[in-house]
């Protein structure tokens, strides 16, 4: 009787698989990677992931409620529309190298010590996420939003795009570079030159 019962996958390399919209729920991947796979709109619920990496993967409008994500790297994927707040946030860690994470939300999610390369987070809500000592390394934050956000010791240096309102948002020690001053700024309608 396989209904109901947890399958594990374990170090396998999956490829060029086309899961979208498919049903993947209650399953366990550790040390497992994904490339070129399909997961379009596909149901993770309660899914286990553990030491996998993603590359060159569409997780676009996937489904993660109480999906578990413990050190997974996502590496030039596509996860637009994404609602992590579901995911479980126990343990909760991941990285995102060269990734388009659009329209994605961490709304209240604890995302300490990430690591965002070279990653497109256009329109992608961080309202009352906690993002502290995480690095965002050449991002872009076009329409982003921050409200609420704790921002301690999180470094957007060499990131654009980005309008964050240091009165109702946490940004003690976080590192900013000379060129973005404006966008801490610009709620004070000051005139920089």
């Amino acid at each position: 009787s396989q209904i109901g019962k947890r399958m594990t996958t374990e170090g396998q390399i999956i490829e060029k698989s086309d899961f979208s919209s498919s049903d993947l729920t209650n399953q366990e991947f550790e040390n497992c990677q994904f490339i070129k796979c399909n997961f379009n709109n596909t149901n993770l619920a309660k899914t286990t992931f553990i030491d996998c990496i993603f590359d060159g993967c569409d997780l676009s409008l996937v489904k993660i409620s109480q999906t578990n994500f413990r050190d997974v790297e996502f590496r030039g994927c596509k996860i637009a529309g994404v609602a992590f707040e579901t995911a479980n946030p126990l343990g909760l860690s991941f990285s995102f190298d060269n990734c388009k994470l659009d329209n994605s939300s961490f709304y209240k999610t604890k995302i300490k010590k990430i690591k965002f390369a070279h990653t497109s987070l256009k329109e992608v809500d961080f309202t009352e996420a906690d993002i502290s000592e995480s690095i965002f390394d050449h991002c872009d934050f076009e329409g982003a939003m921050f409200d609420h956000t704790l921002a301690e010791k999180t470094d957007f240096r060499t990131s654009l795009n980005y309008t964050i309102d240091p009165t109702n948002n946490q940004l003690k020690k976080s590192k900013h570079s000379l060129q973005n001053t404006p966008a801490l700024l610009s709620k004070f309608n000051l005139i920089i030159e």
